[in-house]
């Protein structure tokens, strides 16, 4: 009995032996190769869904706090992309720019060109700007408080030439008006002080200068107390929120300044109005390696425009003391959700670029 068992089960293995030799050895590993696909095709789909993964990145941004509000949103965007960004540490202009040429920092979102031209025409190649966050939309110039331009017929900068007309607004005592002007090392300090030699203005007007936003809390509330005010400004900006255009503030053009031509400004004291500086594209500013190494965050900077309105409405926020890092970072998050639809083209375009 025990010879028969043994002897029927030699034969059963036998025959499941010759049966799975016989079988088509591409079914038996089909399984494991369609596995394989898959897991390959998933990791391609990761791989293109998240460009910048891996990949850690330096980003700047620059000493005025009115353009703290794109650089938090395109440091949101970036991580979305995948990447891993350090800062953004703030930076003086020539900081920044020397640091991007010599690989110690990827990019800004804050260049104003053509305020900008000098300090990146100094890299060489090494540093680009790319995009236009803002085009020819950001005007500067120099604002005087509405009733002491009305009181005394001061139209242009160059009615400061006069030293009556400068005195009136001498806050230090020194016979020489007072004009608020740009931090040390800011594309507009040099524009401002060629504008003082040009309309031969150094003897009758001082360029005061410090950090802005302080000096410009002080003007607003020497303004306040009834005292004459002149500074430059930009927009946007908070300033022009606190102190309103064509109420409390108006332009004062400029003598003749040949780089920059005369148009029709609202607010502004003379028609046609000559600023003295040209309307301002903001664009961002990367390292060519860095652009070069990464076409999804150079795609992203190519396509990304923020409204003027926009940013003027968080400079408000700004103004009315939501500046710490957190607010700023929560209202970069509310504008990329209340344009999520936009926001996720610009992202899906800058995947597509990676692949």
């Amino acid at each position: 009995m025990f010879k028969k068992y043994t002897m029927g089960l030699m034969l059963a293995l036998m025959v499941v032996a010759l049966m799975a030799a016989c079988a088509p050895a591409q079914e038996a590993a089909a399984p494991a190769d369609e596995g394989e696909e898959a897991a390959e095709s998933d990791a391609g789909a990761e791989e293109a869904g998240q460009p910048g993964e891996g990949v850690e990145v330096v980003m700047g941004q620059a000493t005025w706090d009115t353009g703290w509000f794109q650089a938090a949103v395109f440091k949101q965007m970036m991580e979305e992309l995948g990447y891993t960004v350090q800062g953004p540490e703030t930076l003086d202009n020539p900081v920044f720019y020397t640091g991007a040429a010599e690989g110690d920092v990827d990019f800004w979102a804050n260049g104003w060109f053509p305020n900008h031209d000098p300090f990146l025409e100094e890299t060489g190649d090494a540093v680009q700007a790319v995009g236009f966050q803002v085009q020819a939309g950001a005007l500067q110039g120099y604002l005087i408080d509405a009733a002491t331009a009305e009181a005394n017929g001061i139209t242009n900068l160059g009615d400061l030439a006069d030293p009556e007309i400068a005195s009136i607004i001498d806050i230090d005592g020194n016979g020489q008006a007072d004009l608020i002007g740009c931090n040390a090392g800011w594309g507009c300090e040099a524009i401002i002080n060629s504008h003082l030699e040009m309309f031969e203005l150094g003897d009758t007007v001082e360029h005061v200068q410090g950090e802005y936003s302080a000096l410009m809390a002080d003007t607003i509330g020497r303004y306040e107390r009834g005292e004459p005010v002149l500074f430059y400004t930009w927009t946007p900006n908070w300033t022009v929120s606190e102190l309103s255009l064509g109420d409390d503030v108006v332009w004062l053009g400029v003598p003749d300044d040949p780089a920059v031509e005369a148009v029709a400004i609202p607010n502004c004291q003379e028609d046609p109005c000559d600023m003295g500086f040209a309307p301002n594209d903001i664009r961002v500013v990367a390292s060519t390696e860095f652009l070069n190494n990464n076409p999804a965050a150079a795609t992203l900077f190519e396509l990304v425009e923020i409204p003027l309105a926009d940013i003027a409405e968080q400079n408000v926020l700004l103004s009315q003391g939501e500046d710490s890092p957190s607010d700023i970072e929560r209202h970069a998050a509310t504008w990329i959700e209340d344009n999520r639809a936009l926001v996720d083209g610009w992202l899906e375009e800058a995947r597509a670029a990676a692949q």
